[in-house]
């Protein structure tokens, strides 16, 4: 990854937490790793977990970007946060898509 993703996925992830936020979430924890992968951003809403994974995108359209195989990888590294922390709390994983000035939210993402 160059330095003009990483610094379009940052700034993508600081807008994903302040949207979140405003929309009444708490972010419990920011780019949580494991050896099973990361979690962009996990928060909470209303007694549900939600796993955030941001993606940014000045080209194509972000939604694409999240593939059968992270999804996989991000399941993995549900697991192991839920376990680790001793949570049983029931979750969703969503995805924050920036594409441009244009922010979107899909809940309950799920692997096809």
């Amino acid at each position: 990854m160059g330095l003009k993703s990483y610094l379009l996925g940052q700034r993508g992830e600081k807008k994903a937490e302040a949207f979140l936020i405003k929309n009444g979430f708490t972010i419990r924890e920011k780019n949580f790793h494991s050896r099973f992968g990361e979690i962009d951003i996990i928060a909470q809403k209303d007694g549900v977990l939600h796993f955030i994974e941001v993606k940014s995108s000045d080209k194509d359209d972000p939604v694409h970007r999240i593939t059968h195989k992270k999804m996989e990888k991000l399941l993995l590294a549900i697991e192991f946060y839920m376990m680790k922390n001793g949570l049983d709390l029931p979750y969703q994983i969503d995805g924050v898509l920036i594409k441009k000035n244009t922010l979107e939210m899909i809940e309950n993402l799920t692997i096809m």
